[in-house]
């Protein structure tokens, strides 16, 4: 399974619609509206993007975004 930062999951949580898939088109519609000083947060989104290409969608069920909510 694909490792991701904590940054990383934290901007997953964030835009999360609830798939993989839809999660890249989330960050993907996020990164059009990026000023250009905005630098570090592209870099982080094209990292996470291309890390979710990367695996499966069972994969990406198995994250575990929110570790600290109780159900």
């Amino acid at each position: 399974m694909m490792d991701f930062t904590q940054e990383e999951r934290m901007l997953m949580m964030i835009y999360n619609p609830g798939s993989r898939e839809k999660l890249v088109v989330e960050l993907e519609t996020m990164k059009g509206q990026l000023r250009p000083e905005e630098r570090r947060l592209l870099r982080l989104t094209d990292t996470v993007i291309g890390k979710l290409r990367k695996i499966t969608d069972e994969e990406f069920d198995r994250i575990d975004l929110y570790p600290d909510v109780e159900e």
